[in-house]
């Protein structure tokens, strides 16, 4: 009975917790970054997980998923999935409107997940 009673209680732990780790929802991350409109030089003071927008130019391909992002400010490095890089068209060179979350790490500079991203006439 204690077995169980204490697998009970490490399911329910993780099941509540498994949702602290999931991060915001995409539609949470648009609606703060609507309020947060800033520069690369602003990012970098700003803390984990809050929503952004950013307007700039892709400027290389890293790897993968990675790409460098340039505004008047400076550059950071945005992490795109294939699916929203392939639904938006894009190539490196256009002019971007960027919605993501900021991205802070221990050993590495901070970055931008992005959620949604547009291409814009400059």
């Amino acid at each position: 009975m204690k077995k169980l009673i204490l697998s009970a209680s490490v399911l329910a732990t993780m099941v509540l917790s498994s949702h602290t780790f999931a991060g915001k929802d995409d539609h949470v991350i648009i609606q703060e970054a609507a309020k947060n409109i800033a520069t690369v030089q602003q990012v970098a003071k700003m803390k984990d997980e809050s929503g952004v927008t950013l307007t700039g130019q892709i400027t290389k391909h890293i790897k993968s998923d990675h790409y460098e992002f340039k505004d008047r400010s400076g550059t950071i490095s945005l992490e795109i999935d294939d699916d929203i890089w392939r639904a938006a068209g894009l190539k490196v060179g256009d002019h971007v409107r960027v919605v993501g979350e900021v991205d802070t790490h221990r050993y590495k500079p901070t970055d931008i997940e992005v959620v949604k991203i547009e291409k814009i006439q400059h």
